[in-house]
């Protein structure tokens, strides 16, 4: 198989769909790499390096969508990629597509085969290919939150991890899963008092036997996420419905009573953000303030640290480029149920029920086209 690494396009955007590494793999595979020029650089992967290991380096993303039979990114393609690809090509990157519905249109119109990322599943009921991007972003969201709260970027003014004598921030983590975990645990470290709200009683069982008397953990209801929210310094969004949008938790109606200073990261912004304020941002321009509410909500915050991100990616997505590469699209899916669940658009089709259901179309199950 022909496969082909386009340079991300998106702002700041510097992870790269493979390093190369991986391209060694599926060249020892017996397939052929195209990478194009410059894809890596940002982040030490320099073009001498991927021809290293058998890959042909082209110059122009046109090339490799025109010539490619499978196209791997990281994030979502942009309009002028999507315009770009083919019938039958197959597309295996991060789609969100819940709260896109022009990239899904584009997608449907190019008749590609466009597989998410985000809704790969494994035997644990798990997002194996979610999992790592979630955990930076779950980090990074203490990172980005604690940074936000200095007065200087428009928050309080108060030191996450407080000092002798004086009272540590109030994180309060929405969402108990990846992303969550990883909050909590950079903020637990970073000294703050933390509380977790989770809808599962067994989540957050979990959280406290990893985590103890360090944390609290809450059962999600409205009046717990107001009561929480409404006292918080820092409010981590990090609630995941797989493939659709995420809930409004947060109201304009609780952001009015609000502490002025206090920040909000939403790391759900991928899938519209679970804050009824929220709209995406860049790492160019990440905040904006609402009702004297600093909001951060980065659609792509891994790509801030690309380099460990396209490694944790790697790691993740690699097997399942190599099924796809050695069997094909159709006999790769027929083997592995978690990969077909991976199957968001076919030749025009929406293949999974969430994202036809976020973007009001007719669902076509997966298992019926392949």
């Amino acid at each position: 198989m022909l496969i082909g690494v386009p340079k991300e396009v998106k702002n700041h955007e510097y992870r790269v769909g493979l390093v190369p590494g991986s391209v060694r793999e599926l060249v020892t595979n017996g397939h052929q790499v195209m990478v194009q020029r410059g894809a890596g650089a940002k982040i030490g992967f320099e073009d001498a390096a991927y021809a290293h290991v058998g890959a042909t380096i082209v110059e122009t993303a046109e090339e490799i969508f025109k010539r490619a039979d499978m196209i791997i990114k990281v994030k979502e393609p942009q309009a002028q990629e999507c315009k770009m690809m083919r019938e039958n090509q197959i597309l295996f990157t991060y789609l969100h597509l819940a709260p896109d519905p022009e990239q899904a249109k584009l997608l449907q119109d190019s008749g590609c085969i466009a597989i998410a990322y985000e809704t790969v599943t494994d035997r644990h009921g798990g997002l194996p290919l979610l999992a790592p991007m979630s955990e930076v972003a779950g980090r990074m969201a203490i990172q980005a939150g604690a940074s936000c709260l200095e007065i200087a970027k428009g928050g309080s003014g108060i030191l996450i991890g407080g000092v002798p004598g004086v009272a540590p921030a109030k994180v309060v983590v929405l969402g108990g899963g990846v992303v969550g975990t990883n909050s909590v645990r950079v903020a637990m470290g970073m000294g703050a008092q933390v509380v977790v709200i989770d809808k599962t009683i067994q989540r957050l069982y979990h959280l406290d036997l990893q985590f103890g008397s360090k944390i609290t953990t809450i059962y999600s209801t409205t009046d717990a996420i107001e009561e929480h929210v409404l006292s918080a310094d820092l409010v981590i969004g990090a609630v995941l419905v797989p493939g659709g949008h995420a809930p409004k938790l947060v109201t304009k109606a609780m952001l009015k009573k609000m502490r002025p200073g206090s920040v909000m990261v939403d790391v759900s912004i991928d899938q519209g953000g679970c804050f009824e304020t929220s709209r995406p941002t860049t790492h160019q321009d990440p905040t904006y303030v609402v009702d004297g509410v600093v909001h951060y909500c980065v659609s792509n915050m891994p790509g801030g640290v690309p380099r460990t991100s396209t490694f944790a990616l790697n790691n993740a997505t690699l097997p399942f480029i190599l099924k796809l590469a050695n069997l094909g699209y159709k006999q790769a899916m027929h083997e592995d149920a978690h990969l077909l669940n991976g199957l968001n658009v076919f030749k025009g089709k929406v293949t999974h029920k969430a994202v036809a259901d976020a973007l009001s179309q007719e669902y076509i199950a997966a298992s019926s086209v392949i």
